[in-house]
């Protein structure tokens, strides 16, 4: 399984797994763990609570109506896309969260993050707030297209380059190897580890 020898900047997608896989993948060596939903984040940190050296990430859409439940609970926000949602960052986390800016790349209504031409702008507005450390971009390929999912790659590890932050977090199971191709930083990586535990 050659995803493993990149286990230092995998985030398991744990919504996969049960608390006794998720025990399994760290025995692997895994220490980043990352959650698409409030309540499932809550639920398995708890359930693991004796494992102190685990980074939680929460990697799916944060509804600012949860902001207050999660905020202090995570090490990492992979999906921040809105004013509204750095608002209530800043109101309810105690000290500053490492954030990604999450990036609509393939201008899809149905995805969310930021479109690129309003980044300029959004990253000078979420400067104002201390509770926010902006450590660098996400973003997710396109759906069953190489072509158009490496473009999006390439294009978010210029701009991390542009902006000089210091991470990407951009792969996962089925593109993680074009990801690594463009320096990502963190990969989010879930059913691979299906067939390793």
């Amino acid at each position: 399984m050659s995803f493993l020898k990149y286990l230092d900047k995998t985030i398991v997608a744990s919504k996969y797994f049960s608390i006794d896989e998720m025990k399994k993948i760290y025995n692997l060596g895994a220490r980043h763990f990352g959650e698409n939903y409030v309540q499932s984040l809550l639920d398995k940190k708890s359930s693991l609570n004796d494992l102190k050296d685990i980074s939680w990430h929460l990697i799916g859409h944060l509804q600012s109506n949860k902001t207050k439940l999660i905020i202090n609970e995570i090490d990492y926000l992979h999906t921040l896309d809105s004013i509204k949602l750095a608002g209530m960052i800043q109101k309810y986390r105690n000290t500053p969260l490492n954030c990604f800016i999450q990036i609509n790349l393939e201008k899809n209504d149905n995805k969310e993050g930021i479109l690129i031409e309003n980044l300029d702008e959004f990253i000078q507005e979420i400067k104002k707030y201390d509770k926010i450390n902006l450590i660098g971009f996400m973003a997710i390929g396109a759906i069953d297209d190489v072509v158009r999912t490496e473009e999006i790659f390439k294009t978010l590890n210029d701009l991390k380059m542009k902006y000089n932050l210091n991470y990407t977090s951009m792969g996962m199971s089925n593109d993680y190897e074009l990801a690594i191709k463009y320096h990502s930083d963190f990969l989010r990586i879930g059913s691979l580890f299906k067939g390793v535990i």
